[in-house]
């Protein structure tokens, strides 16, 4: 990452008043995070209208806090210099505000700010996560899942699990579900059953409430996968433009995700210690804390080792892949890899695709490598199923495999 001058950051801003000795702090702390010089100039420049603002109230450093970047986000600003004279500062002015705040607050200058959007989590959806966490494994990400959804249906089924059976659950389930569509739905259903053994577990409701829950009525693995053939694989991956940071970064992500058919989530988990550059294999952590070393593709490991000597960002997290954009930290979730994929069908001019996800790089892994001949024990292995069922869902692209064993269509009868 290249440095950016402070004095390049600061010039042509105004005096902040009484915050004006902590400027300059705020615009390093900025550009250490991988702000470029124009993004670091507007929040320091939000800072010191702050500052003039609280001048002209007469406030002093030691009243800034919650209540006073209320006022300040609702004032009619004739602040001098003011670019929305008579009117009150925006969304994002207010958020750079804040940003600026919090810094203040992690020098011991003023109290720290309250988290906002905080809720209170009953005490039964505390122990739950817990209970999931430490024994069944289940990634941070799915548990909040749970919980949300849990929350829903809780005040229908009370507090008091030993209360509980199966009308009940029915009852409260089948309610939540009604306009839903399959899919969603069966979140609800898996997320119910977990709540329902942990309790169970726990000694709270009656054992076997979990077989209670319904299933939702779903032809399963009845469709064909969705799939990329080759030349469109290759496509998508040349579309990366390596001129910039985000296209070599953008290239790694495409050739895991397609050559090793990773899921969106094993990016983002992706830590620099899951690369063993010696034995040219990478860890992957899947569903349930199941470990499994697969063996690195010389065009990824090349691709991974060029984003990691020459563009990935300097930063305190071990996390592989990063924003470009500032403030340098890793994905904020898996949609972010699937936001990958679907620029780059974008840029690949790819308009008739399947799908617009990363999934879509698992399904054509995984049908690329049972066309050439791999059995489905190796697919498995690779993408990490716990039920061959899911595997064999790929059988159905191989049209050599099932020619021999498809069977005439009956010839219509005279009467």
């Amino acid at each position: 990452m290249q440095s950016v001058d402070l004095k390049t950051v600061l010039a042509g801003v105004r005096p902040g008043g009484c915050v004006e000795p902590y400027l300059e702090g705020f615009a390093a702390e900025l550009t250490s995070v991988g702000y470029a010089v124009l993004p670091a100039r507007d929040y320091v420049r939000s800072a010191a209208h702050l500052g003039r603002w609280m001048d002209s109230c007469s406030l002093g450093i030691e009243q800034l806090g919650e209540g006073t970047v209320a006022r300040f986000a609702e004032h009619q600003c004739e602040c001098a210099f003011a670019c929305r004279r008579g009117q009150r500062p925006y969304r994002r002015y207010v958020k750079r505000v804040r940003r600026f705040v919090e810094y203040l607050g992690r020098l011991g200058v003023v109290r720290p700010l309250a988290v906002r959007f905080s809720r209170v989590v009953p005490a039964l959806l505390v122990e739950f996560r817990a209970w999931m966490t430490q024994h069944r494994g289940v990634k941070p990400r799915t548990i909040q899942r749970d919980e949300r959804l849990i929350e829903k249906m809780l005040p229908a089924l009370g507090n008091n699990p030993e209360l509980y059976d199966a009308a009940l659950v029915r009852r409260v389930l089948l309610r939540e579900v009604k306009e839903l569509t399959p899919g969603y739905a069966k979140t609800y259903v898996a997320a119910l059953r977990a709540f329902l053994r942990f309790l169970a577990a726990q000694g709270r409701c009656r054992p076997h409430l979990d077989r209670a829950v319904p299933t939702v009525p779903e032809w399963k693995l009845s469709a064909l996968p969705r799939y990329l053939g080759a030349h469109d694989i290759e496509r998508l991956i040349t579309s990366c433009d390596l001129t910039k940071p985000f296209g070599v970064r953008d290239r790694a992500i495409l050739l895991l995700l397609a050559r090793l058919g990773l899921r969106a989530g094993d990016i983002t988990a992706m830590r620099l210690d899951d690369l063993d550059w010696e034995g040219g294999t990478l860890r992957v952590l899947g569903k349930g804390r199941k470990e499994v070393r697969l063996p690195l593709p010389q065009d990824a490991g090349e691709a991974l080792i060029t984003y990691l000597v020459n563009v990935r960002p300097n930063a305190e997290t071990d996390h592989v892949f990063l924003c470009t954009n500032a403030p340098v930290r890793p994905f904020s979730s898996s949609c972010s890899v699937s936001d990958v994929v679907r620029l780059a069908l974008q840029r690949a001019g790819i308009v008739d695709s399947p799908s617009k996800g990363a999934h879509l790089l698992r399904h054509s892994a995984a049908t690329a490598m049972i066309r050439s001949g791999a059995s489905l024990d190796v697919i498995a292995t690779v993408l990490r199923h716990q039920s061959t069922d899911s595997t064999a869902y790929y059988a159905k692209v191989d049209i050599g495999l099932l020619g021999p064993i498809a069977q005439p269509w009956p010839e219509e009868q005279s009467c």
